[in-house]
């Protein structure tokens, strides 16, 4: 009897682990990761992102997501790794979750970035970037898909850009983010 008893907590506990919203519910979630970020056909770096996002559930499979993220963003010039331009953004996802399952969501939107910082470092570059200047405002496309467990998320996105990072030059925003943060009800 003690053992069902047992098991039937634990299934208990994983079902509340797991439970979704209820609809008309807010959230507010802090969090931090890693970026891996390039620009045009350039090498890839890594750098920190972190923030908060907020979400409105709006029914059982959908939440309205909005937030503020500090993100270091940039790349390594191909060809030469002791040249890397960094930038800083302010950045401001406005996603659509689509729950597939309780706790695993999909999802896609728009993100203005605002440009905080940018600079050069490496073979005698140093400061400002000398011969394209990097956009004040990105705009990308966010898709990505998050795990929830135990109030804990789990999040991966790929940041698409689609307005171009430099006045002079082709090369867009591209960045892999992954987060974990933890789920607060409002």
């Amino acid at each position: 009897m003690k053992k069902m008893m047992l098991m039937a907590a634990m299934m208990l506990s994983g079902v509340a682990a797991m439970a979704q919203p209820a609809a008309g519910t807010f959230s507010l979630q802090p969090k931090v990761g890693l970026n891996v970020t390039t620009i045009g056909d350039n090498d890839w770096k890594a750098g920190f992102t972190g923030g908060v996002e907020g979400m409105y559930q709006i029914d059982k499979n959908w939440g309205l997501a909005a937030g503020v993220l500090y993100s270091q963003q940039g790349f390594k010039l191909k060809d030469n790794d002791d040249v890397k331009m960094k930038e800083d953004y302010i950045n401001v996802p406005i996603t659509l979750n689509y729950y597939i399952v309780p706790g695993l969501a999909i999802k896609a939107g728009i993100q203005p970035g605002f440009n905080v910082n940018d600079k050069i470092s490496g073979n005698g570059y140093e400061g400002k970037f000398p011969f394209n200047s990097a956009k004040s405002v990105d705009l990308s496309i966010p898709v990505g898909a998050s795990y929830e467990y135990a109030g804990f998320v789990f999040d991966a996105r790929y940041n698409i850009g689609v307005t171009k990072a430099f006045d002079n030059g082709d090369g867009y925003n591209n960045v892999l983010q992954f987060t974990v943060g933890y789920k607060f009800s409002l």
